[in-house]
C-alpha cells in the first residue's frame, strides 16, 4: 500500500514542496524588509506566486509524462524512442496517441496479413496434396495390379505399365514446375536476356500446338498480317513458355470451334504489349484476383480432365514479373478472356528481311 502510494503522489508532493519552500522564502522576504502590504505589493505578491506556479507546474509536468512516455516507446519495442523529444510532449500526450495510434493499425495491419497468408497456406497445402496424391495413386494402383498377378499377361503389362508411366510424367512435371516457380521467386533462376522477333515466337508457338488446337477445332490466328518483325528484348526461352501456357490455358477453356487471337500493340515508346483473346467460356469476376495462384482452379469440381499442372499460369506471372513486367486480365463470363502482357522493345535494329505474311 506505501509503495502504490509513493507512486500515486510523489509527483503531488514534491510539486507542493517546491511550491511552498518558494512561498515561505518570498513570505520572509516581505516580512525582513518590513514591507507594508499595500495594494501594489500585493498584487506583485500574486503575480510572482502566479509565475512559479505555472514554471514549476509546467516544467514538473512535462518532465513527469515525458518519463513516463519515454519508458512506454523503451517497453514497445516497435515505437522508435530517438524520435521522442520532450519538445514534443503537452499534458494531453498527442505524440504518444499518435504513435499508439499508428502503432496499432500496423499491427492490426500485420494481423490480417498473417490471417491471410494462413489461410492461403492451408488451401495451398491441400492443392498440393491433391495434386500429387492423383497421380501417385494411380501409379501405385496399376503396379499393385501387376504384383498380384498381372504381369503374367504381355498385353495387360505393357498397357499398365505404360499408364504408370504417364503417371510419373505427370508427377515429374508438376515438381519442375515447382521447382522453376521456387527459383522465380528467390532470384536462383538467371534470365538471358536478347533481342528477337516476337512475332516469329508466336509463329512457332502456334505451330507447335497446332494440332493441340486441332482436337478441339479451335484456330490459332493472329489480329493482322504481321510483315515486318516486332523487335523485343526478354528471355526468349522463358517468354516463349509464357506464350505457350497462355495459349494453352485459351485452348483448355475454349471452346469448340472458337479462336485464339494473339496481338501486338505499341504500348508507349519502349514497350509492347501482347494480348491473347479467345471466345471460350470466359471467368468469374470473384475468380480473376486469384488466377495466379500455385493449383488455383476456377472449376470447384475437382475435375483434372484437361491435365497440365495447374501451375501454368503462376508460372507465366512470375517470369513476367522476373523481367520486371506485368500481366493483365480481362473477361466476361460466357463471353470469352484476354490476357495481355508487357515486353521491352528492342533498341537493336532488325534485319533488313522481313517475315512472311502469316495465314
Amino acid at each position: 500500500m506505501s509503495e502504490k502510494l509513493r507512486r500515486s503522489y510523489r509527483f503531488a508532493l514534491r510539486t507542493s514542496l517546491y511550491i511552498s519552500i518558494f512561498l515561505g522564502g518570498l513570505v520572509s522576504v516581505f516580512m525582513y524588509l518590513d514591507l507594508d502590504f499595500s495594494a501594489t505589493w500585493l498584487i506583485l505578491f500574486v503575480l510572482l506566486c502566479y509565475f512559479f506556479c505555472f514554471i514549476i507546474i509546467q516544467y514538473r509536468v512535462e518532465r513527469f509524462i515525458y518519463r513516463r512516455i519515454k519508458k512506454v516507446y523503451d517497453n514497445v519495442s516497435l515505437l522508435d524512442s530517438k524520435t521522442l523529444s520532450p519538445n514534443q510532449i503537452t499534458t494531453d500526450m498527442s505524440s504518444l496517441t499518435r504513435e499508439v495510434k499508428k502503432f496499432a493499425e500496423d499491427k492490426m495491419l500485420e494481423i490480417e496479413t498473417l490471417k491471410v497468408r494462413e489461410a492461403y497456406r492451408k488451401e495451398f497445402m491441400g492443392n498440393v496434396s491433391h495434386e500429387l496424391k492423383t497421380p501417385l495413386f494411380t501409379v501405385q494402383g496399376y503396379i499393385l495390379t501387376l504384383l498380384d498377378g498381372a504381369y503374367k499377361d504381355k498385353a495387360v503389362r505393357k498397357k499398365y505399365l505404360n499408364r504408370a508411366s504417364k503417371g510419373v510424367e505427370r508427377l515429374i512435371y508438376i515438381v519442375k514446375d515447382l521447382d522453376m516457380i521456387t527459383k522465380l521467386e528467390t532470384g536462383d533462376l538467371h534470365l538471358r536476356h536478347e533481342s528477337f522477333d516476337i512475332v516469329k515466337l508466336i509463329q512457332a508457338s502456334f505451330d507447335l500446338l497446332e494440332m493441340k488446337a486441332a482436337k478441339k477445332n479451335i484456330t490459332l490466328i493472329f489480329d493482322m498480317n504481321y510483315v515486318e518483325p516486332v523487335m523485343v528484348r526478354a528471355d526468349k526461352e522463358r517468354i516463349q513458355q509464357v506464350l505457350t501456357n497462355l495459349i494453352v490455358n485459351s485452348i483448355k477453356y475454349g471452346k469448340k470451334g472458337g479462336t485464339t487471337e494473339i496481338s501486338i500493340e505499341n504500348l508507349i515508346k519502349n514497350k509492347v504489349i501482347i494480348r491473347v483473346t479467345d471466345n471460350g467460356e470466359g471467368i468469374k469476376q470473384e475468380n480473376i484476383t486469384r488466377l495466379f495462384e500455385r493449383f488455383y482452379r476456377v472449376d470447384k469440381s475437382g475435375s483434372r480432365k484437361e491435365g497440365g499442372s495447374g501451375l501454368g499460369l503462376s508460372i507465366v506471372k512470375h517470369i513476367l514479373e522476373a523481367h520486371g513486367e506485368k500481366i493483365y486480365v480481362e473477361s466476361v463470363f460466357g463471353v470469352g478472356s484476354e490476357f495481355s502482357f508487357t515486353l521491352e522493345k528492342s533498341k537493336e535494329i532488325p534485319e533488313a528481311s522481313v517475315n512472311p505474311e502469316i495465314p
